[in-house]
Order: structure tokens, then C-alpha cells, then sequence
């Protein structure tokens, strides 16, 4: 290989590199371009990504099903905003463990929700229930965007009341004001 056919393809690499195989509009952001292509493919691949160990998997598929089911909607208490099924947290873990353990006791899903309850409390759960230690919970964001459109649409009604007291200038007020005018004028 020569110097120059050596130099042709570093030049050729960096071009590619560049972004010159993009158009040209696009060219200034190819940088960022690939940056976010390779930034989604990762958080796609972590999506996908489950914390269930296969050391915890049953043998059962029915029972792995319901096991991975009620998984998806109880609450790691440590990451607070994943279920279980999805944390890799060591007490996600033992409830996951838990779960299984139930279900091969032969507990209906009920039943295991329930264990899991009484265990570590409601807060486990992903969707509350509706009772009246949750009422704020349900109720609360709904009531907040009522009152803020109520409060909006007094603001609207009252600003164009204040609008509508726009009337024209009497014969006395017009002549005071030519008068300012061209004082201003002089």
C-alpha cells in the first residue's frame, strides 16, 4: 500500500465520519444525527432488558405466566416507579421469590396479591386501590385541572368584561386631546 492510496482512504473515512455521505442540510448535525441514533438504540436495548433471574423462573409455563402478571403490577419498593418484574433490587428479588413460592403453593392471584399486601403494605401496589386513603390519590389531578380551567375561564370573563368598557371619546374629551397633541407636537 502506497503513501498516497493510504492518505486517499484516511480521507475517505474521515469524510464518511463527517457526514458527507448525508445531505448536505443535514451535514452540520451529523454528529448529533448519530449521537441520537445510538442514544435510542440504547435505551431501546435496556427496555427489553428484564430482571427476572432464571434461577427464579418456575418450570410451570402457566405458572411462570401468572407469576410474571402479577409481577408486572406490584411495586419495587426500593426503585419506587418500576414493578418488580422489571428491577434488578435485591428486594425485588425476594418478592419476586415470594411470588413464586405462593403460586406453587397453590394461591390464586388473588391470594398472592393480597400475601404481598399484607407483607409490605399497599404502597406495593402499582395501580392503588380505590378507597378512601386514596381518594387524593384518583381524585386530586382531576379536581386540580377543574379548578385550574374554572379559575382560567373566571380570568377570560373578567378580562373581557374590562374590555368592553372601551367607549369612544366624547366631543369635549376628542378636542382636549387635539389640544394635548399639539402642544406635544409644538
Amino acid at each position: 500500500m502506497t503513501v498516497a492510496s493510504a492518505t486517499v482512504r484516511a480521507r475517505l473515512a474521515w469524510a464518511w465520519l463527517a457526514g458527507d455521505w448525508l445531505p448536505r442540510a443535514w451535514r452540520p448535525g451529523a454528529w448529533r444525527l448519530i449521537a441520537c441514533v445510538l442514544g435510542a438504540a440504547l435505551l431501546l436495548t435496556a427496555l427489553a432488558a428484564h430482571a427476572v433471574e432464571p434461577s427464579e423462573r418456575l418450570a410451570n409455563p402457566a405458572l411462570e405466566a401468572r407469576a410474571r402478571n402479577i409481577s408486572a403490577g406490584l411495586r419495587c419498593l426500593v426503585c419506587q416507579n418500576e414493578s418488580i418484574d422489571e428491577s434488578g433490587a435485591s428486594l425485588a428479588h425476594d418478592i419476586r421469590i415470594f411470588v413464586r413460592q405462593r403460586l406453587t403453593a397453590g394461591d390464586s392471584n388473588a391470594q398472592v396479591i393480597q400475601a404481598v399486601v399484607n407483607r409490605y403494605g399497599a404502597f406495593v401496589l402499582l395501580k392503588p386501590p380505590v378507597e378512601p386513603a386514596t381518594y387524593v390519590l384518583w381524585y386530586g389531578p382531576p379536581a386540580l385541572v377543574l379548578f385550574g380551567l374554572a379559575g382560567t375561564m373566571l380570568w377570560l370573563r373578567r378580562r373581557r368584561a374590562a374590555s368592553v368598557d372601551d367607549a369612544p371619546l366624547s366631543p369635549e374629551e376628542s378636542r382636549r386631546l387635539d389640544g394635548l397633541m399639539r402642544e406635544r407636537d409644538v
